[in-house]
């Protein structure tokens, strides 16, 4: 298949991009989008020119780092599928397809089509995490007894990947889906109760630090989200923030 690409070159966040337009002949149905990347840039590197940066390292759709927005939709058109399980199969022979990264202020871009996203790493490092007192025999977590519910709602919340999809979906850039998705992961189990308070505090705290818009409640962050995370986690940590704030 031949396929037109638009793709977004910068040189860094202090610069201005452009779209600069490449043609690919013999393009398989079955490559991955991150493959057919790499063909391009095989290409532009033969011809003595510099090959497009992309963020990208498991492929198996774990990590993440593939974001990018394709033809408007953060990961591309598929629901439920980050940019490197995307297949050029989703396309058709002749399409035009147009790239860039995510745009958000707080998604500084590092260079084409990377972004910097350590904002989502400073929003963990506040409060997303159980701190235990390794001194003596602590008790063995399988040995607290959890609810169903409870314990498949945290594991649900826990697949959230920190792509940052639901910030370059969001009108706002807002960072809430992700935020709640990690307070969410604690909050819900008997283990992360004890920290609640101080978590969803530090970590909205931290969102707001970073920069990112507020929430309106579009729904567009679920609908873009690779792994389906739940707009119940943003209601969920706005109960725990606002009985955090009367507590303290």
């Amino acid at each position: 298949m031949k396929i037109y690409l638009n793709v977004w070159r910068q040189k860094n966040a202090h610069t201005k991009g452009k779209f600069e337009t490449y043609d690919l002949d013999n393009i398989s149905e079955d490559m991955s989008f991150l493959e057919m990347l790499d063909v391009l840039n095989e290409g532009l590197i033969n011809d003595g020119e510099e090959p497009v940066v992309f963020d990208h390292d498991c492929r198996e759709g774990i990590c993440g780092t593939c974001s990018m927005v394709i033809n408007g939709k953060p990961h591309g058109p598929q629901k439920l599928t980050t940019t490197c399980q995307l297949h050029m199969r989703s396309f058709k022979d002749g399409d035009h397809i147009t790239i860039e990264p995510f745009r958000a202020g707080a998604f500084p871009v590092i260079k084409d089509l990377m972004v910097d996203r350590s904002a989502f790493d400073r929003i963990q490092q506040a409060g997303g995490y159980i701190s235990v007192n390794t001194s003596g025999r602590p008790v063995d977590a399988n040995a607290i007894p959890v609810e169903k519910e409870k314990a498949d709602a945290s594991f649900n919340a826990a697949t959230c990947i920190g792509c940052g999809a639901c910030v370059a979906a969001c009108k706002n850039a807002s960072a809430m889906l992700f935020t709640s998705a990690k307070v969410s992961q604690y909050a819900l189990l008997p283990q992360g109760r004890v920290e609640a308070s101080s978590r969803v505090l530090n970590m909205v705290k931290q969102m707001d630090l970073e920069g990112f818009g507020n929430c309106t409640n579009t729904g567009a962050c679920e609908i873009e989200c690779p792994k389906g995370i739940s707009l119940e986690n943003i209601a969920r940590m706005n109960r725990e923030y606002l009985s955090a704030s009367i507590k303290g």
